[in-house]
């Protein structure tokens, strides 16, 4: 017990030096299962996340937001391998993560429960959605785990230019017809409570995340990362004229802050729970998908055999 003990002092006085977590340092295994649920969580989001903007590429309104959309999807599928190969490296098989997923088991961001109606829809998951999770993934590169905060570099890069692609969408559509900026304004009242509830529960009723930010495995919580998206957020969407669909929000000059207004948590919990617009759909087609993308999988796995023993026997002989 004292060992065990003095295990963790070590470790964290380790962790308080800012210095990085690998594969084989040794861990709390608290430590190592918050991650693996956090990085799958965050893998699987990113992999559905893929979903709702997927089936307008096709129907973009031109062949240059076509082409963006058809990479920042493409983009959406690497964050998911990225964030796989992370979470594999804390002990978990990767097919282990998938049946998770499709079983219920594991989350996924309530976000991508909700079905994007308009090409609207995909400027405001731009602005909205990939804001949010920019502004809650500045901080994750620099969490104390060293593969996740490495992965998140060239995850935050690519979001970026998805946050500023969905804002050129909005923009465009705001200063358009009048049928296009009452568009756009849909798609803000629709999506800006579910895209604050994307930073999860108040700080009272989170409880995880006060251990998440004493490993540095979080450096802000989920009330300072929402109070900063919103300050960001709208004086974004004054600059083109539409209006945050919240009748509490005010300018508070003591705090040099917005105030807001209270969140449906009830809607926030019954989506987490699969009660939300989407949540069957999405889910059943990725087992979909997963399932009719079996032979890629064998197909690949048999041509890395097969150049594995052919190595082999090139270097026998």
């Amino acid at each position: 017990m004292t060992s065990e003990l003095s295990l963790e002092e070590r470790f964290q006085n380790y962790v308080d030096g800012e210095n990085k977590i690998e594969p084989k340092d040794w861990m709390p295994e608290k430590y190592r299962k918050t991650l693996i649920r956090q990085i799958s969580q965050h893998a699987h989001s990113e992999v559905i996340g893929m979903q709702p903007e997927g089936n307008w590429i096709t129907r973009a309104p031109s062949l240059r937001s076509k082409l963006i959309l058809l990479a920042k999807v493409q983009d959406e599928a690497g964050h998911g391998l990225y964030l796989y190969s992370a979470a594999e490296t804390l002990g978990i098989d990767r097919q282990e993560m998938i049946e998770q997923l499709q079983t219920g088991k594991a989350k996924y961001s309530s976000i991508f429960n909700y079905p994007t109606l308009t090409w609207a829809d995909i400027g405001a998951v731009g602005w909205l959605v990939d804001g949010a999770a920019i502004q809650n993934q500045v901080m994750l590169t620099r969490t104390s785990y060293g593969p996740y905060s490495r992965a998140m570099v060239k995850i935050c890069k690519e979001e970026s230019f998805h946050q500023r692609q969905g804002y050129e969408i909005i923009m465009k559509m705001a200063r358009g017809t009048k049928e296009q900026k009452a568009m756009a304004q849909d798609a803000l009242n629709r999506w800006w409570w579910p895209s604050l509830m994307m930073f999860g529960p108040s700080d009272d009723d989170s409880p995880n995340s006060a251990q998440s930010m004493k490993w540095k495995i979080k450096r802000k919580s989920n009330d300072t990362l929402r109070q900063e998206f919103i300050d960001k957020t709208v004086p974004q969407a004054e600059f083109i004229g539409l209006t945050i669909p919240d009748p509490d929000l005010k300018w508070n000059e003591e705090r040099n802050s917005y105030d807001f207004g209270e969140m449906n948590w009830d809607e926030f919990y019954n989506v987490i729970k699969g009660n939300g617009p989407c949540n069957k759909q999405r889910i059943a087609h990725h087992v979909k998908a997963h399932e009719e993308g079996a032979w890629v999988r064998e197909a690949a796995n048999a041509y890395a055999e097969k150049q594995r023993k052919r190595k082999e026997a090139n270097s026998a002989a």
